[in-house]
């Protein structure tokens, strides 16, 4: 039974105070990789009344929803978006989860504030909206002229409610489906996965189906063999 599609979870930025079921994100960043866990802490905001004697305990707000999750990225990954494929730096990349820091210029003259924008993090049935509170980022993994390939953000969200939402994210329709539901590949006598690449008008993604069909000498397979082809959710080839 195929694998249904890897669903990708997203960070948008939306209006909070408004009804966000149908905004339209002002900007949007689709992760690399998926997080490995997601911590989810709900905490209420307590009053000390200054009196002893075992007085009750005061309340002095609605609590606070907080998140936090681990993100990488790293630009040597074959299959990384299109959109970064012709970047030297991992911080290019990166800039684009700062830019949910940045607070925006509200009002004017004596009304003028800055406030944070909204954050919605989406994945599959999990849901958070608040504000981006902080990122930690490491940098590793450095190319010869010193610019860093690969990143880890450690990423807080908060929000001044306690609460539970549930999404409903499916994957990329625009993406192929799964290996193994598509048509295969066969390749031809005495021809090396660089050619059945070339082929079909894909020969510089012939790495990636190497990769994909676990093929250890790309130069030397047997007649015959059904390749499974890369679907477009990897920005990589997909058989026409």
């Amino acid at each position: 039974m195929p694998l249904p599609p890897l669903v990708k979870a997203v960070l948008q930025e939306i209006t909070l105070g408004q009804d966000s079921t149908n905004q339209t994100p002002a900007h949007e960043v689709e992760v690399q990789f998926n997080p490995e866990t997601l911590k989810v802490s709900f905490s209420n905001q307590i009053a000390n009344s200054g009196q002893t004697g075992g007085s009750a305990i005061q309340f002095s707000g609605r609590g606070t929803t907080n998140l936090s999750f681990d993100l990488w990225f790293d630009i040597t990954d074959p299959n990384i978006n299109e959109s970064y494929r012709e970047m030297t730096d991992v911080r290019e990349i990166t800039k684009e989860v700062a830019h949910f820091m940045i607070p925006k210029d509200t009002g004017s003259g004596q009304q003028a504030r800055f406030v944070p924008p909204g954050v919605r993090f989406l994945w599959g049935r999990f849901l958070f909206e608040g504000v981006m509170v902080s990122i930690n980022e490491t940098l590793e993994f450095f190319s010869e002229d010193g610019k860093p390939l690969r990143a880890g953000l450690s990423i807080s969200l908060t929000k001044q409610e306690v609460d539970v939402k549930f999404g409903n994210q499916s994957a990329n329709s625009d993406s192929a489906t799964t290996p193994g539901t598509q048509p295969m590949e066969n390749t031809q006598q005495g021809e090396p996965i660089q050619r059945t690449a070339a082929r079909k008008g894909q020969a510089e993604q012939w790495q990636n189906l190497a990769l994909l069909n676990h093929i250890e000498n790309p130069r030397h397979i047997q007649p015959g063999t059904a390749l499974n082809p890369i679907n477009r959710q990897t920005r990589s080839i997909s058989w026409p």
